[in-house]
């Protein structure tokens, strides 16, 4: 009899040996580079989260407040399971700012119960889990031919739809050249190319990573393109409020296509991450936009299949970040203190822009940055190329994404000058 030892050793290679090479995320590994960085002068361009002037994170004053109350009533139930579908106070709380329920003065109560009626709402894990849980549903029950993505986008939105197995198709977003939303190219793609039930991604505002969005006008007729269609629009809405200050403002597009295109049935994919800076609390929600004319038993059955999907993956939402949402935009006193604290964020990423085009200018750096002032957001597509990003970093220790994208709030009074030196330094050195 043979001893343990002198058996075929059949488990010499793990099982997991044969797995597939996967690309890193690049914003966090720019971010674990520059984190790895001893230099004084380096500079974070990388990573999309707001800084303050004097580069530390800013956890906002409200948020500040609503965890002291929420810690003051000392609630019992606190740690306990909320419902798979999430908290219902913040999710009506959620839909209401998004498509603006009870905002008009002198609409009946029945006419905005009827609008509610069309809204299927959710709690997700963030904008991400919203992203990837509307996805899922569609692919199991739409069954879409394609998605179109923005080229360039979120880089986030091929993997979710990488997952969930739908083939991805690119429409041209971003003219590099006039450094501005491509509309021509968008709506030839989206108008020859789409058939009923695409699904096509859509940035509400700020677009990530160009800062380019669409006009009102340009909006309008996207709306009237997808009714046209049958194209299933999917918003991302990563940063209502943050982007220009004014929630009401950031919000217009989703509106108008809720207000105007009754037949289009759409997703939104609503992440606070941004807007309440509560990043690593993870609070979201999807909603499921119905068509005027869906029988009443359809919400109950999309939500359903909502829960049914999330029960399988994560059993339900967190609840502490969405308690700490659901406090500040119940509150009145609270919910104004909230959008003073968007205006000082907002505020701070458009004099960066300023201050940034200023020193630009100061210098002479060939090209026209117009563009850096004319965007909105967080990002900004500033114009260099793979070379030059490589050259900035290892010349000035400044650190972005390959593509050239930059968020702005890296930026402060003590640093923009730094970097729009390194920026003409490589514009003039590397081509």
């Amino acid at each position: 009899m043979r001893s343990i030892s002198e058996l075929p050793n059949v488990h010499a290679n793990s099982m997991f040996s044969t797995l597939p090479e996967t690309p890193l995320d690049e914003p966090f590994s720019v971010n674990g580079a520059y984190k790895q960085d001893c230099d004084p002068k380096k500079v974070n361009l990388g990573i999309g989260v707001y800084r303050t002037s004097d580069g530390s994170p800013w956890p906002l004053r409200v948020v500040e407040e609503a965890e002291r109350k929420i810690y003051e009533t000392n609630d019992v139930n606190r740690h306990e399971y909320t419902a798979i579908s999430g908290d219902p106070g913040f999710l009506s709380l959620a839909a209401d700012l998004v498509f603006g329920f009870g905002e008009e003065k002198g609409v009946p109560t029945s006419v905005t119960e009827l609008e509610r009626r069309r809204v299927v709402s959710i709690q997700t894990v963030s904008g991400t889990g919203a992203n990837r849980l509307g996805a899922e549903l569609l692919a199991r029950n739409v069954r879409p031919g394609c998605v179109w993505i923005p080229d360039p986008t979120w880089a986030n939105h091929y993997t979710i739809w990488d997952l969930a197995g739908v083939p991805k198709k690119r429409y041209p977003y971003y003219d590099a050249t006039r450094k501005t939303f491509d509309f021509d190219g968008t709506f030839r793609t989206l108008s020859t190319s789409t058939n009923k039930n695409d699904v096509v991604i859509l940035h509400a505002c700020a677009h990530n990573p160009t800062g380019a969005d669409p006009t009102k006008e340009q909006w309008k007729i996207l709306a009237q393109l997808c009714e046209e269609k049958g194209i299933i629009p999917f918003f991302d809405l990563a940063y209502q409020g943050f982007a220009s200050g004014d929630a009401k403002k950031d919000a217009w597009a989703i509106r108008h296509f809720f207000h105007n295109v009754h037949q289009v049935e759409f997703c939104v994919a609503q992440s606070f991450s941004k807007n309440f800076g509560l990043y690593g609390q993870r609070v979201g929600s999807l909603h499921m936009v119905l068509s005027s004319t869906a029988t009443r038993d359809v919400p109950e059955k999309v939500l359903a299949n909502l829960c049914h999907l999330v029960r399988g993956e994560y059993s339900m939402a967190p609840r502490g970040g969405a308690e700490i949402v659901k406090t500040v935009l119940g509150n009145e006193d609270l919910r104004e203190k909230w959008l003073e604290d968007l205006t000082t964020m907002s505020e701070r990423i458009q004099n960066m822009r300023h201050a940034l085009f200023n020193e630009l200018i100061r210098l002479g750096t060939p090209g026209d940055w117009t563009h850096v002032t004319n965007q909105i957001g967080m990002f900004t597509y500033v114009g260099l190329t793979e070379s030059q990003v490589h050259a900035i970093t290892e010349r000035h220790h400044v650190y972005m994404l390959k593509s050239g994208r930059i968020s702005i709030s890296g930026m402060n009074e003590n640093n923009v000058q730094y970097v729009a030196m390194a920026i003409d330094d490589v514009i003039r050195t590397v081509e």
